[in-house]
Order: C-alpha cells, then sequence, then structure tokens
C-alpha cells in the first residue's frame, strides 16, 4: 500500500464521527474490549466492530487476544504522521504571525 492510500485510509477513518468517538474513548484508557466500548454506543455490537476494522485497516489502533477477548489499543502513529504531513506547517505559520505581532506591539524590532 502506498503512502498516499494509508492517508486516505486515516482521513476516511477520521471523518466519522462514531470513529472519532471510539478513538477518545480508547485515548481515554487503552485496552478496551468490545463491550466496554459499546457501553457508551447507541448501535448493535456488529456496527461497532465495522467501526473498529475500519479503524484497524487504516492502523489507528491494533488489538491484542487476551483469552476470550480481544483489547483494542489507540496507534497513534498514523495520527502523529498527519500531524507532520497537514498541520505542523500551518502552525509554524501561525506562531510566527503571532510572535510578529507580539514584537511590533511591544515596539520591539523583529530581527527576522
Amino acid at each position: 500500500m502506498t503512502e498516499s492510500e494509508q492517508t486516505d485510509r486515516v482521513f476516511k477513518a477520521l471523518g466519522d464521527p462514531t470513529r472519532r468517538n471510539l478513538l477518545d474513548r480508547l485515548s481515554e484508557r487503552n485496552g478496551q474490549t468490545l463491550g466496554e466500548l459499546c457501553e457508551h454506543l447507541s448501535m448493535a455490537r456488529q456496527s461497532a466492530t465495522q467501526h473498529l476494522g475500519i479503524l484497524e485497516d487504516a492502523n489507528l489502533l491494533s488489538t491484542i487476544k487476551k483469552g476470550r477477548e480481544k483489547l483494542h489499543f489507540i496507534n497513534p502513529v498514523p495520527l502523529y504522521e498527519v500531524y507532520e504531513r497537514w498541520i505542523r506547517k500551518f502552525e509554524h505559520q501561525r506562531l510566527t504571525l503571532l510572535h510578529d505581532l507580539k514584537t511590533e506591539l511591544e515596539g520591539g524590532h523583529n530581527d527576522r
């Protein structure tokens, strides 16, 4: 799978509010079972399983079998890659502008 295809899968997975909710639940307490995750959802286990499958396909979570249960863990690496490629560069520009504005308002000189 190409990097572009993997990024598409991450964005598709993040595009759904239920999947974002599942990731929020896992970020609060990693290693939950399907039953634990379903406690806070108003949907059938089968629907939740499909959402978890999309998250797993996007590599946003991983699972470990523990006896008869499957534990779900968030994988932050794809999120970090999205941050590095799509967010950080805009954040840098914004912070630079805020720094320049602060310097100007304080009457200082911008040495850049």
